[in-house]
C-alpha cells in the first residue's frame, strides 16, 4: 500500500521505537555530522529563538543546543505524536528551554516575526505542500532571520548511480526489516527521487520570499543544505 504524504506521519509514528538506530545505519553514523553542520550557520553571540520543524526524535535540537550557539529558546514541531515522546526524554535537560508541540509545518501556530532562525532537517519532502510550509516560516521568522533546511538530494553522475542502487534496492529492503513495517522505506526513498532539489527548490525558497539563497553539499552531494534569509 502507497503511503500518502498527508498521511505520513502515522507511519512516523509506528517506526519511532526503531528510527535514530535505523538512521545510524542507514546513513553509516554520518546524519548526526550533517546536523551539527547547520549550527555554524545560526548567527553568533546573540540570544536565539529557535524554531525546529519535523523535530521528529529531537536529534536536530539536540545538535543545536550542544553547540557554541547562544540558545535562549527553542521550539520544535511535528506531528507525529510519538516520536514527540522520544525528543521530550531526550531533550530532558533543556526543559528549561525546550518547547515541543504537536503541529502542522503548513499551519504554524505561532506570531509573525516570532523567531531568530528556523531549522528543517529531512522532512521538508514529506510536507504535502512544501510552498505552503516555507511561506510560514518566512512568516514567523524575524527581518533578516535565517532560514536552514536540511534534505537528502541526487548527487552528480557517475556517483549517482551507485548511490540509487543503494537508494532502490538496499536501503527499502533493510529499513523494512529493521522497523518491522512493509513499507515505510520504500517511501522514504521514492519520496527522495520524486522530491525538487538544487536550483528547483531554491525557486521555491525565492517563490516563498526568501532572500540570498545559497546551497552547500554534503555526502558527495547526496545531503544538500539550503540557506535563505528574510
Amino acid at each position: 500500500m502507497q503511503i500518502e504524504k498527508k498521511n505520513s506521519w502515522k507511519m512516523f509514528n509506528q517506526i519511532a521505537p526503531t528510527y535514530d538506530r535505523i538512521n545510524r545505519i542507514l546513513s553509516f553514523g554520518l546524519d548526526r555530522g550533517w546536523r551539527k553542520q547547520i549550527a555554524k550557520y545560526l548567527p553568533e553571540n546573540k540570544p536565539l529563538q529557535i524554531l525546529d520543524l519535523a523535530t521528529g526524535t529531537g536529534d536536530q535540537l539536540l545538535a543545536l543546543l550542544e553547540s557554541d550557539r547562544l540558545i535562549q529558546k527553542a521550539v520544535g514541531i511535528d506531528l507525529a505524536k510519538e516520536m514527540l515522546n522520544i525528543a521530550e526524554t531526550k531533550l530532558r535537560n533543556y526543559k528549561d528551554k525546550v518547547q515541543i508541540l504537536q503541529a502542522d509545518a503548513q499551519i504554524l501556530p505561532f506570531e509573525d516575526c516570532t523567531f531568530d532562525a528556523a531549522t528543517f532537517s529531512f522532512g521538508v519532502r514529506n510536507v504535502p505542500n512544501p510552498l505552503q510550509s516555507l511561506r510560514e516560516i518566512n512568516r514567523t521568522l524575524q527581518i533578516g532571520g535565517i532560514c536552514l533546511i536540511l534534505e537528502f538530494s541526487l548527487p552528480p553522475r557517475p556517483i549517482r548511480m551507485g548511490y540509487l542502487f543503494y537508494l532502490r534496492h538496499i536501503l527499502p529492503r533493510l529499513g523494512n526489516f529493521l522497523s518491522k513495517q512493509s513499507n515505510a522505506y520504500t517511501y522514504l526513498n521514492q519520496t527522495i527521487e520524486t522530491f525538487p532539489t538544487g536550483e528547483s527548490f531554491a525557486r521555491l525558497m525565492r517563490q516563498a520570499n526568501f532572500k540570498n539563497i545559497s546551497m552547500k553539499q554534503m555526502a558527495l552531494g547526496s545531503v544538500t543544505l539550503y540557506i535563505g534569509k528574510k
